[in-house]
């Protein structure tokens, strides 16, 4: 196996990254509450939403794992440019289409440029990352993903009106600026992934290693659940609020509000997180924080007000804000050598299950039980990622790079290698 040290310039790479996955995120966070709402002026009732939501995973949940090895053999930079432009058009043709099944197939095509771009993005960091810095790396790159879920919610809440039945219209109009501000991801797209980034040649006999022992790796697992709890409680949170805003008689403007809220706080959570890691590990602040996440989540079920409803938010959004970048981290170290794309990409195959069981689940469960309900499934699978989360971390030794299995490490030096590299990933 054939590869080469990542030097660079420094950090300017993640900032670029973070500045372009804002746009990209920003554009999709506008998107998602914009398409509940046309669906609704279009006819659609709860469980349809919850249709429409599946469908968004449906596309990306059969390509995540050959983007993922194609991205473990090559290049990362290429899915980015793609990702952007499946996320424009699919948003822009989300705001003309005239039918709920138009609209589902289109918020598929989104999905699967939000898929191609995230696989990417994640890939290249992964890569450039010493182990050191990993959660650091993850964590300031998700806050790229904050940026844009604190700004989306916020535009379309804005752009959107109910008045004299202007809903119709005015969702389609946010649609197509949200395929506008995707477009400016395309800004930021120069010089991100590294020329000397290591790649793993196809003629590698054991690059390709078998999804099967990808899954098998201590952590991986845990750490594909934990990811997909948190992603559909923000998932379903950013579908369903509107839905339940629309039946408590809260303007589409406060629940921007109150959506960016939640993205906030998890911004604020990414920013002190090497600090909680330091005093609580990985193991402790996961669990902790899908315990409280499931809580919050249930009690949003509540008849509760405006306010009592934004601070719940702001604690729930704080809690979410771990889940994802630990994750990421937690795959990445378990994953076998040479799999780290395709590990990435089987914890996105996760959320993306997640993503088209979970919606269609709280559609059913929104039509018996009302629009409020699928708040208390949310909490009940955030409970259990909580449970997953604490028994993943007993029984491990502790290290000074938080939490890494006793197993030998893949930056130690093998024989032929004439140093160690610290960036094979």
């Amino acid at each position: 196996m054939t590869t080469t040290r990542t030097t660079g310039p420094g950090r300017s790479w993640l900032l670029r990254l973070v500045i372009a996955f804002a746009f990209a995120q920003g554009a999709v966070s506008m998107a998602r509450p914009a398409v509940s709402y046309r669906a609704l002026a279009l006819g659609a009732d709860a469980r349809a939403i919850g249709v429409i939501t599946g469908v968004y995973a449906l596309l990306p949940l059969f390509a995540a794992v050959p983007l993922g090895r194609r991205t473990d053999h090559g290049r990362c930079a290429p899915l980015l440019p793609l990702g952007v432009v499946l996320i424009a058009g699919g948003c822009a043709l989300s705001g003309r289409a005239g039918s709920l099944t138009a609209m589902a197939a289109w918020s598929g095509v989104m999905g699967l440029g939000h898929l191609c771009f995230v696989i990417g993005a994640q890939s290249i960091v992964a890569r450039q990352s010493a182990p050191a810095e990993q959660d650091r790396n993850f964590g300031h790159f998700t806050i790229g993903a904050s940026l844009g879920q604190l700004i989306g919610p916020i535009a379309a809440g804005y752009l959107i009106s109910e008045r004299d039945g202007a809903m119709g219209r005015t969702s389609a109009l946010a649609l197509v600026v949200s395929a506008a501000v995707a477009a400016v991801s395309f800004t930021a797209l120069w010089r991100i992934e590294h020329r000397s980034a290591p790649v793993l040649r196809r003629a590698d006999p054991a690059a390709k290693v078998p999804v099967g022992r990808i899954l098998r790796a201590r952590g991986v697992p845990a750490g594909i659940f934990i990811s997909l709890a948190v992603l559909c409680a923000t998932d379903i949170l950013t579908a369903y609020l509107p839905v339940v805003g629309e039946h408590r008689g809260i303007a589409p403007a406060t629940v921007g509000l109150l959506l960016s809220l939640r993205a906030a706080a998890t911004i604020a959570c990414r920013l002190v997180m090497t600090p909680m890691l330091r005093i609580l590990g990985r193991a402790a602040l996961l669990a902790t924080t899908c315990l409280l996440a499931g809580v919050l989540c249930a009690g949003i079920a509540l008849p509760v007000p405006v306010g009592v409803l934004a601070v719940m938010l702001a604690v729930l959004g704080f809690c979410l804000g771990a889940g994802q970048p630990l994750s990421m981290t937690t795959v990445v170290r378990a994953a076998p050598a040479g799999a780290r794309s395709t590990a990435l990409a089987l914890r996105l195959t996760g959320n993306r299950l997640g993503q088209v069981a979970a919606p269609a689940s709280a559609g059913l469960v929104a039509g018996v039980a009302g629009s409020a309900a699928p708040f208390v499934m949310l909490g009940a699978l955030l409970l259990a990622a909580a449970g997953l989360g604490a028994r993943a971390g007993q029984g491990r030794t502790k290290r000074p790079d938080q939490g890494v299995p006793a197993q030998p490490r893949p930056d130690r030096a093998v024989p032929g290698q004439s140093r160690p590299n610290r960036n094979r990933l």
